[in-house]
């Protein structure tokens, strides 16, 4: 059998979300913040009166930020209510006492801030043997992202050391033993949505509008390749939207099917209709969307390859921009690569 510190090693480095998904309440809460994260904006609006696993990683959030100090039992009572009512007037939100898309986006923020704001202070440094705040800091932020999944303990011993390397190998910096200001700087720059990106298009509302009819296409040439390559760019750096697909923001489906719109390109609007529309390729070319299996099996995340490894894509960490595939995360997690062609 599984054990949980495993089971969050499987899921980080295998994708195994629908495994987690499977198991028993232990396994949401012992897992680290960023994958409890995926589990509950991937479910849909939690209300009053449900009993479920996504309600227990609600209230285990909501008491993580002192909101909550009753059982987490998944069971959406009276008390759960009454704690996301205080939180989302804390937060001047409708305090309608429902775990709707504001609310969740919300308590991942406040809860991010916990683990990163203690990095600002962090003005000296420490060396592996030591022992102190800025220590535990480190390790804090770090089991925010899933690598160190020890004691907070303060103590600069081998495990720290092992989840600080895997930390900067992953984000492709300097591997060093110390920990200072310029450490701290990179944990809080880094964001955990970068190694597990999500598609929430189960929240995009495709539901409300009429149906567009979209011709499947049999030729890439129908379209110029550098201009929706010199189009994507223009929005590098546009902030990533949770079902956004305007320039005011992008979620990562939302984006691309906007810019193939400036080709006169229609494309489905989810990423999984996006898969399944493209014709398969073996190897991308620039201009092809390459597809990642991230936080559940299936196609979860995309974006147009633009050449030598590359690709360009609306990331829930820094927005639009160009991600190498090569890197470790994307590597592990690609899933193959559609041509839209048009005709």
């Amino acid at each position: 059998m599984l054990t949980n510190g495993s089971v969050q090693n499987v899921v980080k480095h295998s994708m195994a979300y629908g495994f987690v998904l499977s198991q028993p309440f232990s396994f949401y809460v012992d897992s680290y913040p960023v994958l409890q994260n995926e589990i509950l904006t991937e479910s849909r609006t939690l209300y009053y009166g449900e009993n479920n696993e996504a309600v227990r990683v609600l209230q285990n959030k909501l008491n993580e930020l002192s909101y909550f100090d009753s059982n987490v039992d998944g069971d959406f009572g009276v008390l759960t209510e009454y704690a996301l009512k205080k939180f989302q007037r804390d937060q001047e939100l409708e305090s309608n006492g429902q775990a709707d898309r504001k609310t969740v986006q919300a308590l991942i923020t406040m809860e991010r801030k916990k683990y990163m704001e203690p990095l600002k202070s962090i003005d000296k440094t420490m060396y592996q043997g030591q022992q102190g705040k800025e220590v535990e800091i480190v390790q804090a932020s770090l089991s925010y992202f899933g690598y160190y999944q020890s004691e907070i303990d303060g103590i600069y011993g081998p495990l720290t050391a092992k989840a600080l390397k895997s930390f900067q190998q992953d984000y492709n910096l300097e591997i060093t033993n110390e920990i200072n200001e310029k450490t701290a700087n990179k944990i809080y720059a880094a964001d955990a949505s970068t190694k597990q990106e999500e598609d929430h298009e189960h929240n995009v509302n495709v539901t409300n509008k009429a149906p567009k009819e979209v011709k499947k296409v049999t030729n890439q040439s129908g379209y110029q390749v550098d201009q929706l390559i010199a189009d994507a760019k223009k929005f590098i750096g546009t902030p990533y939207l949770w079902g956004g697909e305007t320039p005011n923001g992008f979620d990562c489906s939302g984006y691309l099917q906007y810019v193939f719109q400036l080709q006169n390109v229609q494309i489905p609007r989810t990423t999984s209709e996006q898969w399944n529309f493209g014709t398969t390729v073996q190897k991308p070319s620039v201009g092809d969307i390459v597809f990642f299996e991230t936080y559940k099996p299936g196609p979860s995340h995309n974006g147009i390859y633009v050449g030598n490894g590359k690709f360009i894509h609306s990331g829930a960490s820094r927005g639009v921009e160009i991600s190498d595939m090569n890197n470790s995360y994307w590597s592990q997690r690609y899933l193959g690569a559609k041509r839209v062609s048009t005709q």
